[in-house]
């Protein structure tokens, strides 16, 4: 039988398995998630792109009359942060409306709600499509899970749709922009650092660059929902003691991209402007997804969630990325919404929440989307 789980419940639930990235540990939760879907009446298979980074796939298909629904989510969680927390990171504690702990808004809550929708629709016995929910591992490290199963051939299985379940406050996004990051390379040559002539500072190297970089010009026009393109220098690091001339200095590029760019024009001309002397070296290239506001689907998304947030949607875009930069071409570039209860600006946070009645709101919401879907 079944466990009853309310929305509250489920969150809290999901919020008590500690699955923060590095190093992520998803398995305990997706074994979890996968029997109370198995016991809802899903076909459930599992699939790790390394131990214990676990994905899951579950579907209800009612018969093949069209592809199905799929609503997507992932496990994994950011680290805590340097902060204080005032509030227990994996305890869920409830103040007001208020539903607290790591994962609460980005997105514990939005794969509550998904699992919670899925339950209800597969609980009717009949359909003209089916459902399907993709649970990953490793969205926070470059959609590392989500990847993994676009690269498996048929095991994502077909698709008409999608629904991403990340934080938008329960306001249907069309789009999101793409995330491609990198890592650049200053070298040097070592030396006393009471001698710094006979040295190359791979350190002031890499300065001139992040300079040259803060007014790096992407030479492209705005995107009409998603707007411009941005570059932001994450991290840096370089030398091994403060008495040498440093040989190698690191810094990293986090560059959110919209859709008319090429990542390769790109690369080449930030080689131009930050100069020889300096390799990048290219870590994660994730496309940005925007969906066409005028498809029936979007549409009638639209429809329904006008009912819940209290206003007719207008087509808007994220700033970060999801799973759907792999799973909505790996699917053959379906209409994608991301739609889910967390609170964008808590993403991340320290003491991070949501809001428990966006939760009910988004599990009634998906459920009725997935009614729809199916023509239940």
């Amino acid at each position: 039988m079944t466990p009853s789980f309310s929305p509250l419940s489920l969150t809290r639930k999901l919020i008590a398995f500690n699955t923060i990235n590095p190093p992520g540990n998803e398995r305990e939760c997706a074994l979890f998630i996968g029997r109370l879907l198995e016991n809802g009446g899903f076909n459930v298979d599992y699939h790790d792109f390394a131990d214990g980074r676990t994905s899951l796939i579950a579907r209800k298909i009612y018969n093949d009359l069209r592809p199905p629904l799929c609503f997507t989510g992932h496990l994994d969680t950011v680290p805590l942060g340097m902060g204080k927390w005032h509030r227990d990171a994996f305890g869920g504690e409830l103040d007001g409306d208020r539903l607290y702990g790591r994962g609460a808004s980005d997105m514990k809550s939005g794969v509550a709600a998904i699992i919670l929708a899925g339950l209800r629709i597969a609980s009717l016995s009949q359909g003209s499509s089916g459902i399907a929910l993709v649970l990953t591992s490793g969205e926070e490290n470059g959609c590392e899970g989500a990847e993994f199963l676009a690269s498996k051939g048929g095991v994502l299985g077909s698709a008409g749709a999608l629904v991403v379940g990340e934080p938008t406050a329960n306001y249907p996004m069309i789009g999101h922009k793409g995330a491609f990051w990198l890592e650049a390379e200053a070298s040097g040559v070592t030396a006393h650092g009471s001698m710094p002539e006979q040295g190359v500072n791979a350190i002031y190297k890499a300065a001139r660059a992040i300079v040259r970089l803060e007014s790096f010009d992407f030479g492209t026009v705005p995107h009409p929902v998603l707007g411009v393109p941005t570059l932001n220098i994450g991290t840096i690091s370089g030398g091994i003691n403060v008495n040498s001339v440093p040989d190698r200095a690191v810094f990293s590029i986090d560059m959110r991209t919209i859709p008319t760019q090429n990542c390769h024009q790109i690369y080449e001309a930030l080689q131009a402007c930050i100069g020889n002397g300096i390799a990048l070296h290219k870590k994660i290239t994730a496309p940005a997804v925007v969906s066409d506001p005028e498809n029936q689907w979007v549409r009638d998304v639209f429809g329904v969630m006008a009912s819940y947030i209290g206003e007719q949607p207008v087509p808007r875009g994220v700033t970060y990325f999801t799973d759907a930069s792999a799973l909505t071409s790996a699917f053959g570039d379906i209409p994608t919404i991301i739609l889910g209860p967390g609170e964008p600006d808590m993403a991340h946070k320290t003491d991070e929440f949501c809001f428990l009645s966006k939760v009910d709101a988004a599990a009634e919401a998906y459920a009725e989307i997935g009614r729809n879907w199916c023509r239940l």
